[in-house]
């Protein structure tokens, strides 16, 4: 199998066993280039394994990010992985991590490469930053519209679709509780629940009281327009409901399965715990990004991964300053 390898910079005591790497970073995203960046910057050697295209990759652009706001997701990581090439310990590698063990030194890992052969690669310590994906409900045209039409996150996309006709889909306490929010763009808001809505009469009085309509009939499906916006909402009466944007807080799982091949701990929700140096309930492993529990933007996944790279430097330099 083939190794893939990094030149040495740090130091290490006899008894550290010697490893390919200092950190492998599985995920390519906001959380794990930050963590490389703050890595690099600290002469460790790192790799970044690449396993596909971000969750946001769908959206026109990346809102609420200081200093780039609205810019397209790709093209902010384009300038992201630009700004690694400074540092030569930092490799940036295509291919999605299959396989992972804990081991006296520290990690294996099984991953693809460009080869089209499985590589072992040796690490000290693991940040997962793999995200989430989102189980978007089986709507015809939900999928298609997503990330334009169909939006999940008011703080991300509000501005762009404020005093427009909005549409908030889903049932029970979550979709009163989004539309409540969606409400502070635009008072134009329908709840459009695909079937009985499931609230209680004081959730309706709340929705009445911001001028919030409900629909519970059931819908065939979103249609859009050739940009991809929402053009209208049709139900199965006959009836069109035309609409500007939808908005759907969507169930989400994690992306990889790594946390679970180690037994990390989650929570109910199903976010990967951490703790507050955002190692995870498995030792030398850890998290960061929207896998891990709060709130999900780009800015803060960045923010996190530079927490985590911060965490990972100051621990591998107590086990080396012995």
């Amino acid at each position: 199998m083939a190794t893939l390898c990094a030149p040495i910079y740090s130091r290490r005591p006899s008894t550290i066993a010697p490893t390919d790497y200092d950190v492998v970073i599985v995920g390519a995203g906001c959380a794990g280039l930050g963590a490389a960046l703050v890595l690099g910057r600290c002469r460790r050697r790192v790799l970044v394994c690449d396993g596909g295209a971000p969750r946001n990759a769908p959206s026109s652009g990346v809102h609420a990010f200081l200093s780039r706001d609205g810019i397209k997701p790709q093209e902010l990581l384009r300038i992201s992985r630009e700004q690694l090439e400074p540092y030569p310990s930092v490799v940036i590698r295509p291919g999605k991590v299959t396989n992972v063990s804990a081991e006296n030194h520290g990690f294996t890992l099984i991953a693809e490469s460009e080869s089209g052969r499985p590589a072992t690669i040796t690490t000290r310590k693991l940040l997962l930053a793999t995200g989430v994906d989102d189980e978007l409900p089986p709507l015809d045209g939900m999928r298609e519209l997503w990330g334009r039409g169909v939006l999940h996150c008011p703080y991300c996309h509000g501005w762009e679709v404020q005093d427009k006709a909005l549409a908030v889909y889903g049932r029970g306490k979550m979709v009163v509780g989004l539309a409540l929010l969606i409400s502070r763009w635009s008072r134009d808001v329908v709840v459009c629940t695909d079937g009985p809505m499931g609230i209680s009469a004081n959730a309706r009085r709340r929705l009445q009281a911001q001028g919030i309509t409900v629909r519970e009939e059931p819908i065939i499906r979103l249609q859009g327009n050739r940009r991809g916006d929402l053009k209208c909402i049709l139900f199965k009466n006959g009836d069109e409901l035309e609409r500007d944007a939808l908005f759907v807080h969507a169930h989400q799982h994690q992306r990889g399965t790594l946390a679970e091949q180690l037994g990390c701990r989650t929570t109910s929700k199903g976010a990967v715990w951490t703790d507050k140096y955002l190692q995870t309930s498995m030792r030398g492993v850890y998290a960061a990004g929207d896998m891990t529990p709060g709130s999900q933007q780009a800015l803060i996944a960045a923010a996190e991964g530079t927490q985590a790279g911060i965490f990972l430097n100051e621990r591998l330099t107590k086990e080396e300053c012995v």
